[in-house]
């Protein structure tokens, strides 16, 4: 298992060197940035001492170098103007737009993004499971219609109206804050026990919100699965040797279905990040998502390349998080591929 995961680990490293390459080329595929447009207008309206400040920050950020140093410098592997000075190093740039540093812009939202995907992520496993589970157990009963009605719900309605009634009936029967991530009074203050149960507080319902139409297609492909592991003949032959029900699903049916769903870990990061930018927008959240839909319309380059690169990321770590867990469900998975 040891030499299992430095394998993918040394695989997720090489991955991420070629998607960096891929987001330098992609972030700098329109024609310009923020900084050459400025400079371009301030030319345009004669103030020349604007004009100087926009190119000193051009060599500041080498921005006016060939573009394969621009690329090494911004990772961090080629000496800058402040030498070795990248993402590598922590140093994530400037945001031309706002201008304030990346870290300064993406740092609190960075850690309420990832709150937010982990509750959902914990939200998704752990209604879909039980859920799917129990509808393909109980086949045509009332737990399985029940599920099924779920589902289609779940599938059906749009995130963004599913948070509006959400946020109505929230706040009328239960009391629920509506919008944000935090009250306003916790919004320049240190992390604390209170502001933490805030944040809690106000992610019940994004949450759900995020989480329900990944919920409700997990649940349907579970019970579909597992529909099909339980009508095969060595679950017939367990019990009829006299093997309890409950031990005859959950050793090996359960754990043969559950394989398309830890796979589906690596995408489904990822997609929460990507899937929630109007969700966002629509309940206010301070997650990366509408800074990313801000900064790649602005042509904000350091910006969002570090968000691109930071969703490439959590893919790749999710993919690994599944690919373990995949080989610790099924032992043949980590064996595959050697020579016999």
């Amino acid at each position: 298992m040891l030499g299992y995961f430095v394998r993918r680990v040394w695989t997720m490293i090489w991955t991420l060197a070629v998607v960096s390459v891929l987001v330098f080329i992609i972030v700098n595929l329109p024609p310009g940035d923020i900084l050459s447009n400025q400079i371009a207008q301030l030319r345009a309206s004669g103030e020349a001492a604007s004009v100087a400040r926009a190119e000193f920050l051009m060599r500041e950020f080498a921005l006016d170098r060939p573009m394969w140093q621009q690329y090494l410098i911004w990772v961090g592997f080629w000496p800058g103007p402040h030498g070795f000075s990248g993402l590598l190093q922590g140093d994530l740039g400037w945001s031309f737009e706002l201008n304030r540093p990346v870290s300064a812009i993406v740092g609190e939202a960075l850690w309420l993004t990832l709150a937010l995907n982990f509750f959902t992520v914990l939200f998704v496993y752990l209604v879909a499971l039980p859920l799917g589970a129990v509808a393909a157990v109980k086949a045509n009963s009332w737990i399985d219609y029940l599920a099924t009605f779920i589902g289609y719900v779940g599938l059906a309605t749009p995130n963004f109206l599913l948070a509006l009634i959400l946020y109505h009936y929230g706040a009328h029967w239960f009391g629920l804050p509506v919008g944000g991530m935090m009250s306003a009074d916790f919004l320049d203050k240190p992390l604390s026990l209170a502001k933490l149960g805030d944040i809690l507080l106000h992610l019940i319902v994004p949450v759900i919100v995020i989480g329900t139409a990944g919920m409700a297609g997990m649940v349907r492909r579970l019970r579909a699965n597992l529909l099909d592991e339980l009508g095969k003949p060595y679950v017939t032959t367990a019990l009829a040797k006299g093997s309890p029900s409950g031990r005859a699903v959950v050793r090996y049916p359960l754990r043969m279905a559950l394989n398309p769903f830890v796979a589906d870990i690596g995408n489904l990061l990822p997609s929460l990040v990507s899937g929630s930018v109007l969700v966002s927008l629509v309940m206010g959240l301070q997650t990366i998502g509408p800074i990313l839909l801000s900064a790649l319309r602005s042509q904000d380059y350091f910006l969002s390349g570090f968000i691109l690169m930071f969703v490439s990321l959590l893919t790749l770590v999710g993919m690994l998080i599944s690919d373990l867990l995949l080989a610790w469900l099924d032992p043949r998975i980590r064996y595959s591929g050697r020579a016999r």
